[in-house]
């Protein structure tokens, strides 16, 4: 597989070569894609945990459990005037 890069991420990597950081260029794409496979990873247990949270908002709502969202908007709003104040 052939790659091209762009002046830009060919800088990139060049800055990063010369912090002695890393030995090659190769090193540099590696922890590239270790950093996105962690990213990616963090992105999917955030969205399996706020698909949790919704899951229990929806059941509380059901039970009658919910607040009216006027209300939720007031009292937003109030704590925002209450943080500008200070």
């Amino acid at each position: 597989m052939n790659i091209s890069l762009n002046s830009e991420q060919i800088d990139f990597i060049q800055q990063k070569l010369k912090s002695g950081r890393y030995q090659d260029a190769n090193e540099v794409i590696v922890e590239a894609f270790r950093l996105l496979e962690e990213r990616d990873r963090a992105y999917q247990i955030w969205i399996k945990e706020t698909q949790e949270k919704v899951d229990i908002a929806i059941e509380e709502i059901r039970r009658g459990e919910g607040i009216d969202g006027e209300i939720v908007v007031n009292q937003l709003k109030e704590k925002l005037r209450q943080f500008r104040k200070k």
